[in-house]
């Protein structure tokens, strides 16, 4: 089968499968060079502060941050991983999830590299789903010849459906302002035209059940199953993302629904403290997801800091993020084995959007998004990069992949 980008009000519902291929593959390059320093996975685990991860767990494991987390651990430290994510498998008639792809080439990666890697495909809220997790961290401990016990545990779960183990209730997330409407200039990637987004305001059972999807119910029932059967230890360490960015996306983000699931997320963390477990919440950069571009502002904010950070040498995609949080502030050689040490902000929280952030790279950004207009719109942004990086999600734009060339869509 030949495939091709197939996008439809800038969500892509194709992927292709040796392009996703190539990414990870890509990724794992970038980590072996600036975290593994250069050296086989064995070799960077011999190499790595006493403290470093051995066996980690991810849920979320097969895009974005969650994915680039589980590479950094595996080929970064020679971590043995377990990794979590509902995907759609390829087939003969169509292509799987980017995810599906992602997971498959990992695997592989995984197993030349003679690194321990378990992937489980399913429902990551479910109870059934955390037992299997535990059977799978006892197993990949004992390949590895290791302590069944968790070092790190990631949560980076990104679904727009969650049902509750505990009720049957199934509540889905939504991504709205909260209080009054909201209205503004947004880029569209693929044609690069300025258009206007709106998004009418939450009503309460909306919030809730955001707050339900995306907040920190789940990430703490993971801890207590995982405690419940004995893969906890007192050097358990677990971080989860959010994004905090600037004033102008506060509307639809910080103090939309989104910021009141990310709230309780840090509620969340904040309890799993009290338990014995050492958690922190990652502020993480701006990049694109498969689901940024729809969102209003996004595109026109993300473009012109992609151009920004870039032209100041700051840009870093999700890989870069990743060995920056576990290489400067989880396992430094102070913080792998002290976590005290862990370098945070006031409220407790990891920052590596503190790049993004950066007073010089803000005014910038403001600049350019008030000048800029249809004409000059490749100049003052990176419209370009954004849509590069969009469909690079898929496993499309990728360096070195014929796309004219037959593929078999199950991956296998």
């Amino acid at each position: 089968m030949i495939i091709k980008p197939m996008i439809r009000n800038n969500i892509c519902i194709s992927s292709h499968p040796a392009g996703c291929a190539k990414t990870v593959r890509n990724q794992i390059a970038g980590v072996t060079k600036n975290l593994a320093g250069g050296r086989d996975p064995q070799s960077a685990r011999a190499a790595a502060p006493a403290g470093s991860p051995r066996l980690v767990l991810v849920a979320g494991c097969s895009t974005g941050y969650g994915l680039a987390s589980r590479i950094a651990a595996a080929f970064g430290y020679g971590a043995a991983t377990v990794g979590i994510s509902f995907e759609k498998p390829g087939s003969q008639k169509k292509p799987g999830t980017p995810g599906w792809y992602n997971n498959l080439a990992f695997d592989a990666e995984a197993a030349r590299a003679s690194l321990v890697s378990k992937t489980l495909d399913g429902d990551a809220f479910s109870g059934g789903m955390k037992a299997e997790a535990a059977k799978a961290l006892r197993d990949a401990a004992a390949a590895a010849g290791i302590p069944a016990r968790v070092d790190l545990f990631v949560y980076s779960l990104a679904s727009p459906v969650r049902t509750d183990p505990a009720t049957g209730i199934t509540y889905r997330s939504v991504i709205k302002p909260i209080g009054e409407s909201y209205s503004g200039t947004t880029l569209d990637m693929m044609s690069g035209n300025f258009t206007t987004a709106s998004a009418e305001s939450a009503t309460e059972e909306e919030i809730a059940g955001t707050v339900k999807v995306m907040g920190g119910e789940d990430w703490e029932l993971w801890i207590e199953a995982l405690g419940g059967e004995g893969l906890l230890s007192p050097e358990t360490r677990t971080v989860a993302y959010t994004y905090i960015g600037p004033e102008l996306s506060w509307a639809i983000y910080k103090n939309g629904t989104i910021g009141r699931a990310k709230q309780d997320l840090e509620r969340a963390a904040a309890v799993i403290n009290q338990k014995g477990v050492h958690a922190w919440i990652s502020v993480n950069k701006a990049l694109v997801t498969r689901a940024s571009a729809v969102i209003p502002i996004i595109p026109f904010y993300v473009s012109t800091l992609f151009k920004v950070m870039k032209e100041k040498g700051l840009h870093e995609g999700c890989i870069e993020q990743i060995v920056r949080l576990y290489g400067e502030r989880l396992y430094s050689t102070r913080a792998a084995q002290d976590p005290a040490q862990v370098p945070v902000d006031s409220e407790g929280r990891i920052r590596i959007d503190d790049w993004e952030m950066r007073e010089d790279v803000q005014k910038e950004v403001l600049d350019r998004m008030a000048r800029a207009k249809p004409e000059n719109i490749n100049d003052l942004t990176d419209v370009v990069g954004f849509r590069h990086d969009f469909l690079e999600a898929h496993g499309f734009d990728v360096d070195g992949i014929n796309y004219d060339a037959d593929v078999d869509p199950s991956g296998l």
